[in-house]
């Protein structure tokens, strides 16, 4: 299933489960529709390429969606006939049931499970993953150090991290957290599930540079070519331009290293392999 019939059907979807709403503004402004599309349309079309597309072969692959949120993720993988295991924390998680029962008359939603469960309290086993997808969750987690060697221990050999975050060098969105939370960067929270007080990062976006660090620190090499910036023009610049064209733009100004790829857009993606 191509990332476009996904979106057609998950519009579907979102008239039947409603409470998702809020979260996937898709039915709201219709001025802003295209903008929301397109965001969506990029990443998943991300995942597609290293998870759908590099897998044509059918051979075996194994999956964690560390901090999977409603599974949208997982089950457009599921539909594509990719199995994957996800994680989370999140207080909708009974929503994702009901997700469940609804895709399954597209395809074979068995090939998604999912846990309510702290990565940090239930290590997955050594050389367990060929991937770890990380999308819109790196940022939250803390100790990060620890959670990379995580990542890191429960992959096999030459085992990938595929990224789907907020630019942290990005301008606007850096106003507007400081705005937000100050420079209190991470936090502690209750969850009512797990009964425990847990330490989350309080929107603790970081730049290229700063996840390069990281990652090379915890044993991991981003992939050069793997890095893909997105989402440069606002809501604005769609209400009198083809969105499809806009598009073009923003992909060829992203492939072109300067200010504006380095500040100027919200999302980032990339690929980490384990060296």
């Amino acid at each position: 299933m191509s990332p476009e019939r996904f979106f057609e059907l998950m519009l579907k979807e979102l008239e039947v489960h409603t409470e998702m709403q809020p979260y996937y503004k898709f039915l709201g402004k219709q001025s802003s529709w295209h903008f929301r599309r397109n965001y969506f349309l990029q990443r998943l079309r991300y995942i597609a390429r290293y998870l759908v597309e590099e897998n044509r072969e059918g051979m075996p692959v194994s999956i964690w969606d560390c901090g999977c949120g409603y599974g949208t993720t997982c089950l457009f993988l599921a539909m594509n006939g990719i199995k994957t295991y996800g994680t989370t924390l999140e207080f909708y998680y009974d929503t994702i049931k009901k997700r469940v029962a609804w895709w399954g008359q597209y395809g074979d939603t068995s090939l998604f499970t999912c846990t309510y469960e702290n990565l940090f309290d239930n290590r997955p086993a050594a050389n367990s993953y060929d991937w770890i997808i990380v999308q819109d969750t790196l940022h939250h987690l803390e100790p990060i150090d620890d959670a990379l060697e995580i990542f890191n221990a429960s992959l096999r050999p030459g085992g990938r991290v595929l990224s789907i975050e907020e630019n942290g060098n990005n301008i606007i969105q850096r106003l507007k957290l400081y705005k937000y939370r100050g420079n209190k960067r991470i936090i502690t929270i209750w969850d009512e599930k797990l009964k425990k007080d847990i330490l989350i990062g309080n929107e603790n976006i970081r730049s290229l540079e700063t996840w390069g660090r990281l990652f090379e620190k915890n044993k991991f090499r981003i992939n050069a070519g793997s890095v893909q910036y997105v989402r440069y023009y606002l809501p604005f610049n769609y209400r009198f331009s083809d969105p499809e064209k806009l598009l073009e733009k923003e992909q060829k100004i992203q492939q072109g290293k300067g200010l504006r790829r380095e500040y100027f857009f919200f999302g980032l993606n990339f690929v980490a392999e384990k060296k």
